[in-house]
């Protein structure tokens, strides 16, 4: 994300035990779900709504909308575990990477793993974001 460069900050030295962290994207009976595979638990939007409500009625991505920002807030929170760089960050986050995650392929679900994340918060100006996002 632009302006996000810090190479000392506290993201980047973020390395789960059993490998890179990854997130799945997917609808179930037409609501959307989100799950941290790594941790083998679903995402919900209570811990994030505390801080910022923004959309009470759960997580959407592929848009710049309000459950879009819920999910943004949601993920950076989950990810680093740090509530203010979560807030400093989110609505770029969104508009960067949640506005752009799209269920496709034969699995129909989004996939975003921690090197992704962090690829685009350590990014520099100028560059594009991460091409698997």
């Amino acid at each position: 994300m632009s302006g996000i460069s810090d190479s000392r900050s506290h993201v980047q030295s973020r390395v789960p035990d059993d490998g890179d962290t990854v997130y799945v994207g997917y609808r179930r009976r037409g609501r959307a779900i989100v799950e941290n595979q790594s941790e083998q638990e679903q995402l919900t939007p209570e811990r994030s709504l505390a801080l910022v409500n923004h959309s009470p009625s759960g997580f959407e991505w592929g848009y710049g909308g309000s459950g879009p920002a819920q999910l943004a807030l949601a993920l950076l929170l989950d990810y680093t575990g740090d509530e203010a760089f979560a807030l400093d960050h989110y609505q770029e986050f969104k508009d960067e990477v949640v506005s752009q995650l799209e269920c496709t392929g034969p699995d129909g679900c989004w996939r975003l793993t921690g090197s992704d994340i962090d690829a685009v918060l350590h990014e520099t100006p100028g560059e594009p974001v991460a091409p698997s996002i």
